[in-house]
């Protein structure tokens, strides 16, 4: 098992990132700096986390400290709703790239296979979901923009040099498919939400048949989600007997041995963190292995539980019934 992932390209992703969604602002830069002292090369990053301008400062100061330089690191971003149109694809990686304080992405990613209203970055920015938070019922306001369309925009991102790779988040099987059908730049990495009980073994099959790597988001499952209202108590992965058990058979954490089984999979991880000792224990995954009986028995959690479902959160949050995965 080694700590990356060569992508068809031949660039290689490391297999473990920092998330940094739901990061408040004035942490990002000494969680960033921790995690660079540590070993963290893959940081995660997105228009919406609305962070990316302290995430700039933070890898400047990184930068020129000497502790790395620009080639050392994969930063990922993601191309909101609102940006779908061709004419808004290339301002909103100008954008990104501006706030991170960088000359090119490693990755950019659609963000969802969701297209909204157009909001200019003077109204707001991040746009987040919804076109009007000031009005008595506020709701996002879906347009019909092809995924096609996005797509050829983001090629040319590429193809300008602006980005190394380019990739989609939450897309399906059905979705890639189509995709692929057109694509003269294939995604080159699909970040979807991954964990014990969301296994989605078809769809992982699906991109390994046809060269797309995979990134899983929310890697722990629940743990992301308790302090915004999107996970029930008990669905931690963390008290898992099982799990518990494992970890101690490893003398490992229950963390870390989720973690593991992510990327024992093949699958680049995220996990996010903003405490140093857990920073460092997210990153140890190296110097153990699960048998592939205890592999068994992780994926035999499976429960087909989304916690990420804008099926779900999109009516509860703004009003708005948006699914993409029936």
């Amino acid at each position: 098992m080694t700590d990356n992932i060569q992508l068809a390209s031949g660039s290689k992703l490391p297999s473990i990132g920092l998330g940094l969604w739901k990061i408040a602002p004035d942490d990002v830069a000494p969680t960033i700096t921790s995690a660079i002292d540590i070993g963290y090369r893959h940081f995660d990053s997105a228009c919406d986390y609305g962070n990316e301008a302290e995430v700039g400062n933070a890898l400047q100061q990184v930068l020129q400290s000497g502790k790395v330089k620009r080639d050392d690191l994969w930063i990922t971003s993601k191309l909101w709703n609102t940006y779908h149109r061709a004419e808004h694809v290339r301002p909103a990686l100008e954008k990104a790239l501006s706030d991170l304080q960088l000359d090119y992405l490693d990755l950019y990613l659609i963000h969802f296979p969701i297209s909204l209203q157009f909001i200019p970055f003077d109204k707001r920015y991040p746009p987040g979901w919804v076109t009007n938070p000031d009005e008595a019922s506020p709701h996002m306001e879906p347009v019909a923009v092809p995924i096609r369309e996005t797509w050829e925009a983001m090629q040319e991102l590429k193809e300008a040099g602006l980005v190394k790779e380019i990739g989609v988040c939450n897309f399906n099987c059905a979705l890639l498919r189509d995709l692929l059908s057109y694509a003269k730049i294939p995604p080159a990495v699909l970040q979807v939400e991954m964990h014990p009980l969301l296994t989605q073994e078809k769809l992982l099959r699906f991109c390994r048949e046809n060269d797309i790597a995979v990134t899983a988001f929310s890697p722990l499952g629940a743990l992301s989600y308790f302090s915004i209202g999107m996970a029930a108590e008990g669905e931690s992965l963390l008290d898992r007997e099982v799990i518990k058990q494992i970890a101690a058979d490893h003398q490992c954490t229950p963390a870390q041995i989720i973690l593991r089984w992510g990327v024992q999979r093949g699958t680049a991880i995220v996990p996010k963190s903003t405490h140093p000792d857990r920073l460092r224990e997210n990153f140890s995954l190296f110097d153990f292995e699960l048998t592939e009986d205890e592999m068994a028995t992780i994926n035999n959690l499976n429960e087909n539980r989304r916690f990420n479902d804008p099926g779900k959160f999109g009516e509860e949050a703004f009003n708005t019934f948006m699914p993409i995965y029936e």
